[in-house]
């Protein structure tokens, strides 16, 4: 997904699941923010950054995605 990525919360929560799967953390708000931090180029992460963490801690948080 890195080759296309869009400003918008589709491109962002798929980018988020990739780099998410690569980055080793035992704690979530510390993981959700490496992962953010890594991914500051992401033109929805550039535009809306409180909406990214929003939606990033909604995946992890509300739907369990990857625990």
């Amino acid at each position: 997904m890195k080759d296309k990525t869009y400003n918008n919360a589709d491109s962002f929560a798929m980018s988020f699941d990739e780099e998410w799967q690569r980055i080793n953390c035992d704690d979530l708000k510390v993981k959700i923010d490496k992962v953010i931090g890594k991914m500051s180029n992401h033109p929805f992460v550039s535009s809306n950054p409180v909406n990214a963490r929003k939606i990033a801690e909604f995946r992890i948080f509300s739907l369990k995605k990857f625990q």
